[in-house]
């Protein structure tokens, strides 16, 4: 039995281009189960895709904006029910393809925290402003002398910046 057939199961990453993401929907069927689609991990940044041959004067996206809504908006057109992306490019999402879609923004660290591996981090306040539904925050709480007092300060950021 696959995770994904679990029916607590709410939300599935999915990497991949249309074809996955079209796949993906057939095989869900009529669940509830939301596919998100991974639109660049934020560990990747205009060098990392300038060294694919992806971002560049004479390539197809001039920056990593265009690849990132290309990317989105056919993860979206085939399908797939949000976007995992940097919350750099949150706000750029959702004015190019709108507000009904689940984003989760991965890489957010707190004020005042290293980035780790991250070149698109932001701050939990910054990435629910910019547009961000959900948010993830890993190795700061996971890390922590205290993850749950780490977690409640995290929570009380996004707070006094709402």
């Amino acid at each position: 039995r696959h995770i994904a057939s679990n029916p607590s199961v709410r939300l599935l990453t999915i990497h991949g281009g249309a074809k996955t993401a079209a796949a993906a929907r057939e095989g869900k069927g009529d669940r509830a189960l939301k596919l998100l689609q991974v639109t660049l991990l934020t560990s990747l940044g205009e060098e990392d895709l300038r060294g694919m041959f992806l971002v560049g004067d004479e390539w197809k996206f001039a920056t990593v904006r265009d690849y990132v809504a290309w990317r989105a908006e056919t993860a979206l057109a085939n399908g797939a029910d949000g976007l995992i992306a940097s919350g750099r490019e949150a706000a750029m999402l959702r004015e190019c393809c709108g507000n009904e879609f689940t984003l989760v923004c991965p890489g957010i660290r707190p004020k005042g925290e290293g980035v780790s591996d991250h070149t698109r981090a932001m701050t939990p306040g910054e990435a629910i402003a910019a547009g961000a539904t959900h948010i993830v925050v890993g190795r700061p709480i996971r890390d922590a002398a205290d993850p749950r007092a780490k977690a409640t300060q995290i929570v009380d950021e996004i707070a006094s910046t709402g």
